[in-house]
């Protein structure tokens, strides 16, 4: 059996996507069973990370049991031994630092969105592509198991002819002036890079096109509902990028469905994201983990409502639980299992920066939808 050591840098290492998601229930733990297998060998990460405060990182990598760790970026960067760079730190210095690592010839692996533009996006494709490095980009939510198990329903024709879809997102943030905010406070201006529809918009994207066909159009309306937060210091500051957004989609199948996104709304649904998919031949629900279905044969053949008295009819009692989609595995392992394999053996991988691109312009569409109170097309993909 051959052992193949790939060395990665993990860029923003200290931040909660990096050092939970991607070290905690990714990197480390294929590492601390030997790698990953391919065929009958072996493929190890060596991991190191990369931050700005040595004492964080120092920490981080003892709590990891990670042995490599720097502060100096150019220094990891120029390090031969790695040769897979992974980026995971704040959204507005995304390009920079990626177009160093492409510039110094490391693979590139990246979060979401993976610039800020779909222009800059476009410019760090062609730039991986002149150097001969291999690229991907973060698209977990796919491999979330309700979602999985909403994509073999869509596989094995369970829908018929896809009529609409409705996709659900969001819980309330606290403003941080009456009570402390779940999210940090570059998410809320647009300097940092923040914004709902630039944050969330990108898996948006490829579970309804992954799961649906392609999108033709949209047309959305986007809000700040919450206009003054506090930071983490407690100072006050005016939110100049949108809080809530409602996008309504068009497929290239004919199909219409509706996006509803938003940090200001207390949740009443069945979880924190939901997605139902209605077809001819029946509908589906699914939210993070559980997948619930209706065919046909045991819909309901409501004929009307009563104003009058409540029939007090459980609408929920002909829905039946969708079957299992195999083993689950943490989505972000999932995906650096797949960049893993494309890294060492050039294996297919369709979450490539060209799909993190098209992830980036179906979110641009949106804005500049909100912006121009008008459709946006979406251009078919190369």
């Amino acid at each position: 059996m051959a052992t193949t050591t790939i060395g990665i840098i993990v860029n923003g290492a200290t931040g909660r996507i990096g050092s939970t998601q991607h070290l905690a229930n990714a990197l480390v733990p294929i590492m601390r069973e030997g790698g990953l297998a391919l065929g009958g060998d072996q493929i190890v990460p060596r991991i190191k990370l990369v931050g700005r405060d040595p004492q964080k990182l120092a920490q981080a990598a003892a709590a990891r049991g990670v042995a490599e760790w720097s502060a100096d970026l150019d220094v990891a960067l120029a390090d031969p031994e790695f040769s897979v760079f992974f980026d995971a730190a704040a959204t507005h210095q995304r390009k920079p630092v990626l177009d160093k690592a492409i510039a110094a010839g490391k693979h590139i692996y990246t979060e979401k969105p993976v610039a800020l533009t779909a222009e800059e996006g476009g410019a760090l494709l062609a730039a991986a592509r002149e150097r001969g490095v291999k690229h991907g980009a973060v698209e977990d939510k796919q491999y979330l198991p309700g979602l999985q198990k909403l994509a073999r329903l869509a596989r094995a024709g369970f829908f018929g002819r896809v009529v609409g879809f409705r996709l659900e997102f969001g819980w309330w943030v606290f403003d941080g002036i009456e009570r402390a905010s779940q999210r940090p406070s570059w998410n809320y201006t647009r300097a940092g890079g923040g914004g709902l529809i630039l944050d969330m918009y990108p898996h948006w994207r490829y579970v309804i096109e992954g799961l649906l066909g392609r999108i033709r159009r949209v047309a959305t309306l986007a809000a700040t509902a919450m206009p003054e937060r506090a930071d983490e210091a407690r100072r006050h500051y005016r939110v100049d990028v949108e809080d809530t957004a409602t996008t309504l989609v068009e497929l290239k199948s004919g199909a219409v469905g509706t996006i509803l996104s938003s940090w200001a709304t207390r949740v009443r649904r069945d979880d924190l994201m939901t997605l139902q998919i209605d077809g001819t031949d029946g509908s589906a629900i699914a939210g993070l983990h559980r997948c619930r279905v209706q065919s046909n044969a045991d819909t309901s053949a409501i004929k009307h409502f009563n104003p009058t008295t409540d029939l007090g009819i459980d609408y929920g009692a002909a829905w039946r639980d969708a079957p299992d989609a195999g083993p689950y595995v943490n989505p972000y392992r999932i995906g650096w299992e797949d960049f893993l394999r494309h890294v060492a053996t050039g294996a297919p991988l369709k979450s490539d920066l060209a799909a993190g691109l098209r992830d980036l312009e179906f979110a641009e569409a949106c804005l500049r939808s909100a912006a121009t109170g008008t459709w946006v097309e979406m251009a078919e993909p190369p």
